[in-house]
């Protein structure tokens, strides 16, 4: 927590200090935030045993503070925290999810270095729309992350077609360390009027090849989209599979493992205000080392737009995970919230 901070103090002064040295105007530097909270009531039993967190609380899943300075037309930077708090487990954690250089060429080729998002979660979470209620089907299993350190590339292919290429550390925005080799992730992605299609990929050691540490193993994945996405409505699927996708799975040199899951979600705006939305998952987490392992999810809600930037969802979730001779079950209703200036 302490070495966050200071790293996290030390991107933002860097970055003022930049900026006032290049003699920027305040029109130059732009502060943003966003935040996810929730006020719900949990019911988590395993095997019929109400367990933790069940109860009734607040929690702020998420708050983001970004400040974009941009240096001249081509030149740009970003330092974006993110803070979390879990009465669940009574945590305050501060990390940075955004910490990068961006030199745009054209519209064709964008370059950042440094932390940033990844080709696939920000993508799949724009189409959802409703990423302040749930995290997308492989981020949610942990199959995908939304941010990591490294070099990264994306722009627009004309007018219908774009992409978006990182060579990453493997470990996630929240551990920046580096190891002997840099992992792959990448997107090709079509968009006809309302109609969006994606495809998406991912190759790397998830970064565990460090000296003296056997990796005998690949982690990948592969991902598809397709949606629709319309000014009232939205419907859309997204699938994922992955091999070999833990830390523990690289490293494991007498075991391999495949999981794969599909997503089916949609929404319909009744009113200017009111929009209805649910969604729909099945998640094999585990087909060869534990094939009877099964997670089905569901989520069903409605939103209401308070004003611009404020938006409250009154939702009904329920998550249960089978395998023989056991289950797990989570249901969450409540209120949820996403704040942005």
């Amino acid at each position: 927590m302490k070495k966050s901070s200071f790293a996290i103090g030390v991107a933002v002064a860097a970055l003022t200090m930049v900026a006032a040295v290049s003699g920027a105007s305040a029109d130059d530097t732009k502060i943003s935030g966003r935040m996810y909270a929730d006020f719900t009531n949990i019911d988590q039993k395993v095997d019929g045993v109400q367990t933790a967190p069940s109860g009734t609380g607040f929690d702020i899943k998420r708050l983001y503070i970004g400040i974009d300075h941009t240096f001249n037309d081509m030149f740009s930077a970003n330092v974006t925290t993110d803070f979390q708090y879990s009465s669940a487990i009574s945590s305050t954690e501060v990390y940075l999810k955004k910490a990068y250089v961006q030199a745009k060429f054209s519209d064709a080729l964008v370059v950042r270095v440094g932390a940033t998002d990844l080709p696939w979660v920000p993508y799949a979470e724009g189409i959802y729309g409703y990423r302040y209620v749930e995290n997308t089907v492989a981020d949610r299993t942990k199959f995908a992350t939304s941010s990591d350190w490294g070099l990264h590339a994306a722009g627009d292919l004309g007018q219908n077609f774009s992409y978006a290429v990182a060579a990453i550390n493997g470990n996630g925005y929240k551990n920046p360390t580096r190891s002997k080799s840099m992992d792959f992730e990448g997107r090709l992605s079509a968009k006809f009027d309302q109609l969006n299609f994606a495809i998406g990929g991912y190759t790397g050691k998830l970064g565990q090849d460090v000296p003296g540490v056997a990796t005998p193993n690949t982690a990948t994945r592969f991902n598809a989209l397709a949606a629709y996405v319309g000014d009232r409505s939205r419907f859309g699927v997204e699938y994922f599979s992955a091999n070999d996708y833990s830390a523990a799975l690289v490293k494991d040199p007498l075991h391999e493992d495949k999981a794969d899951g599909v997503s089916v979600f949609g929404s319909y705006r009744v009113t200017p205000i009111y929009t209805i939305f649910g969604r729909a998952e099945e998640v094999k987490p585990s087909k060869t080392l534990s094939p009877t392992k099964k997670d089905q999810y569901y989520n069903a809600g409605v939103s209401f737009a308070a004003f611009k930037g404020v938006s409250f969802s009154a939702v009904v979730k329920h998550d249960e995970v089978t395998s023989i001779g056991h289950k797990t079950t989570n249901n969450e209703v409540g209120i949820w919230t996403e704040v942005r200036y």
